[in-house]
């Protein structure tokens, strides 16, 4: 589960948007590595009080904004009651000052996932084609549903070999889910697909890099697909009629 693909942000961003990137796999953080950052804050420091929220907060290369959080956290790969209260008031205290927060989530159905995935009011999952990566999008689909009670969830196939191929394997999930998940409506779980992003070798070398795509190589196939998706993330989610 993810509420980004990183690239996506700047283009957020450059329609005039405030964005706040949070790096919220906790205890495997790793953004501050693909965006080339060296934090002497990060979230851990804010949670045990060492540092001011407003000292976490840096800017990023692209003109959004991160908190980042620590890397090998081992506190962290539960959600304890003090970590859930830490967190939640990190995120009410930060949401009223940008127009965007994207939180970043770690892979799987943890606690600590499915707890920042609840705090989110949409929900983007990021798959590659493989069936490993499909069957678990389709297990965290299940367990949204029928915990979160989400109505639909958006969808981005990352990796795609062809144009088209991400459409049709949204909608192959599409029919299990009918067959097998229901929401608490009593209808099937909705997935939206969002777009694809193609199989495009400027990926590994941005980051191999540490840069961010579209500063590095906006105009490869990948990076121009994340901008089309930024554009229809803001047409759809986040425009005044939306």
């Amino acid at each position: 589960i993810s509420a980004c693909l990183v690239g996506s942000e700047m283009c957020i961003r450059d329609r005039g948007q405030r964005v706040l990137v949070l790096d919220a796999d906790l205890g495997l953080a790793n953004l501050d590595v693909v965006l080339n950052l060296h934090p002497k804050i990060t979230l851990h420091d804010v949670f045990t009080g060492k540092a001011a929220l407003d000292d976490a907060v840096i800017a990023a290369p692209g003109g959004f904004d991160v908190l980042l959080a620590g890397s090998g956290m081992v506190e962290y790969s539960r959600l304890t009651p003090e970590v859930r209260n830490q967190f939640l008031n990190v995120i009410q205290a930060l949401t009223p000052r940008y127009d965007v927060v994207l939180l970043d989530t770690g892979a799987g159905i943890s606690d600590v996932v499915l707890f920042s995935v609840s705090l989110a009011s949409e929900v983007l999952i990021v798959a590659t084609p493989e069936p490993t990566s499909l069957t678990d999008a389709y297990a965290a689909i299940k367990v949204l549903a029928m915990q979160q009670k989400r109505q639909h969830v958006r969808m981005v196939i990352n990796q795609a070999a062809r144009p088209g191929d991400g459409r049709a394997i949204t909608s192959q999930l599409q029919q299990v889910l009918d067959r097998f998940v229901s929401t608490e409506s009593g209808r099937p779980m909705r997935l939206i697909h969002m777009g694809d992003i193609p199989a495009d070798p400027s990926v590994r070398d941005a980051v191999m890099r540490r840069q961010l795509l579209l500063l590095q190589t906006p105009g490869c196939p990948a990076a121009l697909a994340i901008a089309q998706l930024a554009n229809k993330i803001e047409s759809t989610l986040l425009s005044p009629a939306a």
